[in-house]
């Protein structure tokens, strides 16, 4: 989710750790190892910055689309989750 707009590996850190409630802190090593694999995937890509030197990466429509499917499976736990909660159906 912080690569629905470009960002570069700063920026997603700030975003991850803003997005968390600062309970996810990413250090530079798993962010762009994490960041190469999700290229590798086809779930985000590389595009154009006005500094050549920064790495901008944004989500792809793979990717938006993977994310949404993930998203929906998340919330179906939690109903099924709030549906059984003390192991007694609602």
């Amino acid at each position: 989710m912080a690569l629905i707009q470009p960002a570069h590996g700063y920026a997603i850190m700030a975003r991850v750790e803003t997005m968390s409630d600062d309970a996810v802190r990413l250090a530079p090593g798993t962010l762009y190892g994490a960041l190469e694999n999700l290229v590798k995937q086809k779930l985000i890509t590389r595009v154009a910055d006005a500094d050549p030197r920064r790495k901008v990466y944004q989500i792809t429509e793979l990717g938006y689309q993977t994310l949404a499917q993930d998203a929906e499976r998340m919330a179906h736990l939690v109903r099924v989750f709030e549906r059984t909660q003390g192991g007694i159906e609602k």
